[in-house]
């Protein structure tokens, strides 16, 4: 058994969230999105959605100081790794001047004890809008709408990983880090000493995190630079 966690956001009202799970500062950017003009939606998952989130999808190559996975996907390819789980899914809408410019996708389990954030990603060209920060509270009326008493956005931390953006953006928007046991039961005799050289564990978290820290960030500024460069070029 190891220890894993989740970034769990306990939903009641949105009024209780909204005054006691989170500060100023995250509140004034919800506002923000809604004085620059973003508007949020429930949106049906039909073609001009997906057209939507390819075209945010393919905006840029590096995200977050490394390569975008979905960059340069194809529209059949994004259509068909965001129809999973279709009846069971809800999907947000955050629109300027009538265009998609964020998403979430909320994936809900039969009894409604919780919402799972699979995706949320919005456009950089419109950051300044806080489109991400107004869907976060959309999901969050979301729930608390229908009853449902969690919101559930991955993990809220990764191995040894420090502190970074993500996790910050989490904590300001009220989640907090669950842990939960992993068990790992091996199936043979080759996975049991799998288990003794701790072969089931990631190459990184046998690095120390200074070592690995350093390596994220020049990792960083490799991609930065490259991505500056392309912009320069074009």
């Amino acid at each position: 058994m190891e220890w894993d966690n989740l970034a769990v956001l306990p939903v009641s009202t949105f009024d209780a969230w909204w005054t006691q799970q989170v500060d100023s500062k995250t509140r004034n950017m919800v506002r923000k999105a809604q004085k620059k003009g973003i508007t949020l939606r429930e949106v049906p998952f039909d073609e001009a959605f997906v057209h939507g989130v390819w075209e945010i999808y393919n905006e840029c190559s590096i995200r977050q100081g490394k390569p975008f996975p979905h960059y340069g996907k194809g529209i059949e390819t994004v259509y068909q790794e965001e129809a999973t789980f279709l009846d069971q899914s809800i999907f947000i809408g955050a629109f300027f001047e009538n265009r998609l410019v964020g998403f979430i996708k909320l994936v809900t389990e039969e009894s409604h004890t919780q919402a799972g954030l699979m995706n949320i990603v919005s456009l950089i060209q419109h950051r300044d809008k806080a489109p991400t920060n107004a869907l976060i509270a959309q999901a969050v009326r979301f729930c608390a709408e229908r009853g449902i008493p969690y919101l559930v956005y991955s993990n809220f931390s990764y191995g040894k990983k420090q502190r970074d953006s993500l996790s910050d953006f989490k904590r300001n928007n009220g989640f907090q880090q669950v842990d939960l046991p992993r068990y790992y039961v091996p199936l043979s005799r080759a996975g049991s000493l799998a288990f003794r050289f701790g072969l089931h564990r990631k190459l990184a978290d046998h690095v120390p995190e200074p070592v690995i820290a350093k390596a994220r960030g020049l990792r960083n500024a490799w991609y930065n630079r490259k991505l500056q460069s392309a912009r320069q070029s074009f």
